[in-house]
């Protein structure tokens, strides 16, 4: 019964043991608490009235909300119950790893976290069928550029913090992405699992915690085990605020890595939708660009982030995606040892760390505002599926 997309070989049997027919179970459960919103809730009560029942639980708490519907309490009565792994002191110390990076968080989030993410050829199916990224591509990516940086501040994951609402919020767009995608007749389960599984959910929470560390360290950031810890932790709550069973989200470095070798071993090769949604990323700069100035500047950068891709993902997966070389591929060493020259000031002196956390704050603010073009991000589900069909 396991999904065709996913390959129990005898390779992956002798690294991985039981995990894999665990792993492969996992593509076939979904999230019932969100799914239930969706079907139930918003489908029948009046228009509107669900959401905004939700809005009034994000702000004040389920207990504001005493005519919620029996779905909507069921949801917020988990995702108000803290789990007994959280640290509040870990959990807002954590993110200044990423915000310290600054403006190479940014290329590591896009250039590594995401298209890593995209590479699977089958968890890239309710994102290419969605046209979210494809037909709306930097709305989606500042959009999600908010979220990271939301998680990274301190206090933000409280109870009815920015980064717990933005969680909630993604939480049921994946449900009603659920339900478009069932709803369309254009879902296989035979041969995907079910959309947006626990498989994916437990992925994907990788990909922002990981893929990061993995990607500030090749480009020359220092990580203590400490920092790398914390950051770990960070992103296994929000996995777990998102929907994502405890039991497939790693509490430790090592167990991430070890998962995400389990899935890079039962997963095929990066498919045509893969290229396309990288292709889509790596355009956002001249999509955004405003004038001949920013239209230019955008062709530049783009030379740089191809050879900041390659080094990130690596020559061969690089390739698969369809990610050109560049000819400023000799300047990669300069930059690495640039940030590593930093990291060693930035080491010796509290007051230069602080620094570097206030610094690159600015730049996710500023990135963040001029991409959003001012406009909130609201988070909201998509009110239909791409015509386009999935390769």
């Amino acid at each position: 019964m396991t999904p065709s997309r996913f390959h129990d070989t005898p390779e992956a049997r002798a690294a991985h043991g039981e995990r894999v027919a665990q792993l492969g179970a996992a593509l076939l459960r979904a999230d019932p608490l969100a799914d239930a919103v969706v079907s139930e809730a918003f489908r029948k009560l009046q228009p509107g009235r669900g959401w905004a029942q939700v809005q009034r639980a994000l702000d004040r708490g389920i207990a504001s909300v005493p005519d919620a519907h029996p779905a909507i309490a069921a949801l917020f009565t988990q995702v108000e119950q803290v789990p007994s792994f959280v640290d509040w002191e870990v959990l807002d110390r954590a993110g200044a790893l990423l915000l310290r990076t600054g403006y190479f968080g940014g290329l590591v989030l896009g250039l590594y976290s995401l298209p890593y993410g995209y590479a699977s050829p089958a968890g890239n199916k309710p994102l290419a069928l969605s046209g979210r990224l494809i037909e709306q591509a930097p709305r989606r990516l500042f959009e999600t550029a908010r979220f990271v940086h939301a998680a990274c501040l301190p206090g933000a994951l409280l109870r009815g913090g920015e980064a717990f609402k933005i969680a909630v919020k993604v939480r049921l767009m994946h449900a009603q992405v659920r339900r478009l995608l069932w709803d369309s007749g254009r879902w296989s389960r035979d041969a995907w699992g079910e959309p947006i599984n626990q498989h994916d959910m437990s992925a994907t929470t990788l990909l922002f915690s990981l893929v990061v560390l993995d990607g500030i360290r090749k480009l020359g950031f220092r990580v203590t085990t400490r920092e790398a810890e914390d950051y770990t932790q960070l992103w296994r709550y929000v996995g777990w605020l998102m929907g994502a069973e405890l039991e497939l989200l790693p509490s430790t470095e090592v167990e991430a890595v070890r998962l995400a070798q389990l899935i890079m071993a039962t997963q095929g090769e990066p498919d045509e939708d893969a290229r396309a949604l990288t292709r889509a990323l790596l355009g956002v700069g001249g999509q955004a660009a405003h004038g001949d100035f920013e239209r230019r500047r955008a062709a530049v950068a783009r030379y740089f982030t191809r050879v900041v891709a390659h080094r990130l993902l690596g020559r061969e997966l690089a390739v698969k995606l369809g990610v050109p070389r560049s000819p400023l591929e000799p300047l990669f060493p300069l930059v690495r040892g640039g940030i590593g020259a930093a990291e060693r000031v930035r080491g010796f002196s509290s007051r230069a760390h602080r620094f570097a956390v206030s610094l690159g704050n600015r730049y996710w603010e500023q990135l963040i505002e001029t991409g959003l073009e001012g406009k909130p991000a609201e988070f909201g589900p998509p009110p239909r599926l791409s015509t386009r069909p999935a390769s």
